[in-house]
């Protein structure tokens, strides 16, 4: 269908400008709106993160095709079954106590968003309470999001895994963590359930834990 590829087409190219016409015509001309998130949006991000991690294209790009996805999401959630844009589940994430570094969590929130979760989005120098806190409120939370950007907030990082694994719902969701100096045995080490080295694959992970 014209109108999803046109979409589609847009987002990866990060167009944010012409993107809401572009859905808006889409949606005119008769196309599913769950189409249009999926094999417009969703499909196109998918790209952009393949695209990422084949080193063709960086960090600026990738934050201007999220951005385009942003504007056409707004235009399609009035038109989406409820929930259709936050189907995969609930995320809660952020940046650890002591770390005010925001840039990487933010892409990771985008691209999550992306990818079809819903995101709260707790900002930076989050304390491990507050953590707790948020997924006690959101009983349907399916995924934590951890990251610290410098070595020196590694161990804040490797207290709030510790704390999500001990609290009674730990059963109900999975632990992932992120940044700069994390590594997949520091990951193994403190207990997380998953690392991802960037933003593209966490999106991807993140699917395939909740699957």
């Amino acid at each position: 269908m014209a109108g999803i590829q046109e979409v589609y087409d847009l987002v990866v190219k990060g167009k944010a400008k012409v993107i809401a016409g572009a859905v808006q015509e889409a949606l005119d001309a008769g196309c599913d709106p769950t189409e249009v998130l999926n094999k417009g949006m969703i499909a196109a991000m998918d790209e952009v993160g393949a695209k990422f991690k084949e080193g063709e294209i960086f960090v600026p790009e990738m934050l201007v095709a999220a951005r385009a996805m942003k504007k056409g999401v707004e235009v399609l959630k009035p038109h989406l079954a409820s929930g259709a844009a936050g189907a995969a589940g609930k995320v809660v994430i952020g940046t650890v106590a002591g770390d005010l570094h925001d840039i990487g969590k933010n892409l990771v929130s985008m691209m999550l968003e992306s990818a079809g979760f819903e995101v709260i989005d707790l900002g930076v120098d989050v304390p491990k309470e507050k953590f707790i806190e948020t997924v006690e409120a959101n009983p349907d939370t399916k995924i934590v999001c951890c990251s610290a950007l410098l070595t020196t907030t590694m161990p804040a990082l490797k207290d709030t895994v510790t704390a999500l694994n001990e609290a009674p719902f730990r059963s109900g969701i999975k632990v992932m963590v992120g940044g700069a100096p994390i590594t997949q045995a520091f990951a193994d080490e403190i207990g997380a359930d998953a690392y991802t080295e960037d933003a593209a694959s966490c999106a991807q992970r993140a699917k395939e834990i909740v699957a």
